[in-house]
């Protein structure tokens, strides 16, 4: 599904771009962590949260070293296999994990637009087969477009690019602001809320 905000990333800066994918990140990890819960394996869920805190640490803390690689190889350990599980909750689980390694990807090779779209994507596509299976049944672009769920991420995908494009230069408060946001809140991308 195309999202308007795409084309206009193309003028974003490195930053922006991460951050922008952090956010999403963050919005996802609820339904990792739910996945997590139900699969008895709540140490996992601990490794995603601190691979996510040492992104938010790279944009934040000025000359913080971290090896995104060790990272990385961290996190491919404990994206789940939709082949082991029979209910619904793996699928927005390793969209979760896909996402995390998109973002992590992107830090180290240095290719942040095309994650950053990527991403977008991703998190747009998780929550369409969110409506579908509550729904039983397919549905086009238009027919999802016209749904609340998908209406509420790109209205949060759209708020988070313009507060983004409002800055001239890196913004540490607004970076940690929006991270604090969307933590507090604690609802991922298909309205879902894990209290730990």
């Amino acid at each position: 599904m195309r999202n308007p905000i795409h084309k206009r990333m193309e003028r974003f800066e490195t930053w922006q771009h991460l951050t922008f994918m952090a956010c999403l990140c963050e919005r996802m990890l609820p339904n990792f962590e739910l996945f997590c819960d139900v699969s008895k394996r709540s140490d996992q869920a601990k490794i995603f949260q601190n691979i996510l805190n040492l992104v938010w640490e790279h944009l934040t803390v000025k000359g913080a070293k971290i090896n995104f690689e060790n990272q990385l190889e961290k996190l491919e350990e404990i994206i789940p296999d939709v082949n082991q599980f029979d209910f619904y909750g793996v699928l927005p689980a390793e969209d979760a994990c896909e996402g995390l390694s998109e973002l992590l990807h992107a830090i180290i090779a240095g290719e942040t637009l095309e994650q950053a779209i990527k991403l977008s994507q991703l998190s747009l596509s998780t929550v369409a087969t969110y409506v579908e299976m509550q729904q039983e049944r397919e549905l086009n672009e238009q027919e999802l477009k016209n749904t609340p769920e998908i209406q509420e991420e790109l209205d949060v995908q759209w708020q988070i690019y313009r507060l983004l494009n409002e800055c001239e230069e890196r913004d540490i408060e607004l970076i940690l602001a929006l991270k604090n946001e969307i933590r507090t809140s604690g609802i991922s991308n298909i309205g879902l809320k894990f209290n730990q």
